[in-house]
């Protein structure tokens, strides 16, 4: 009888090796994003589902923008200013206007917007990302066409967006 005891309990302790709740393969899975709850995002083209790798979340400011539609760089003056620049190297300002006032494309300060979706960050970052119906080319990295692949990340995005609300009354995040 003794015997059969110490069986099932090396049985028993054999098959809980490697089944605790902090195992390598859960860490990992959490790491690679896959645990990461995500808010939905659109194309503003059709509204089709708008699919971006969760690596490219790859910054505080990123991954706490997917998860909740809000830009942490509003109101935050360094980031504003990388903003700014990449607004500029982007050539925005031959469309938009040296502060977003708008040009030749419409302003992008509000509050009235071409697509009203714009006057939440998540929305900005959609139309900026995959570009629109009316004449911008997307804008996300990847997407531009260019050898090798160019565009903006998502965390410049964010910095543009936080430098468009800052000559505007319109924050995004409300």
């Amino acid at each position: 009888m003794n015997k059969l005891l110490f069986l099932v309990a090396i049985i028993a302790t054999l098959a809980a090796c490697g089944q605790d709740s902090g195992s390598k393969g859960e860490a990992a899975k959490a790491e690679s994003g896959a645990d990461i709850k995500m808010i939905d995002l659109v194309t503003t083209q059709d509204g089709s589902p708008l699919k971006i790798d969760a690596k490219l979340f790859d910054t505080p400011a990123a991954k706490e923008f997917i998860a909740t539609g809000k830009n942490p760089y509003i109101g935050v003056e360094a980031e504003i200013l990388a903003g700014k620049k990449k607004f500029n190297l982007y050539s925005c300002v031959a469309c938009h206007g040296g502060h977003g006032e708008g040009a030749v494309a419409p302003g992008l300060q509000g509050p009235n917007f071409k697509y009203a979706k714009n006057a939440n960050n998540k929305g900005m970052f959609e139309t900026i990302w995959h570009g629109t119906n009316g004449g911008m080319g997307a804008k996300g990295f990847g997407l531009m066409q260019a050898d090798p692949p160019d565009g903006l990340t998502v965390d410049e995005t964010l910095k543009v967006i936080a430098w468009i609300r800052s000559n505007s009354t319109v924050t995004g995040n409300e």
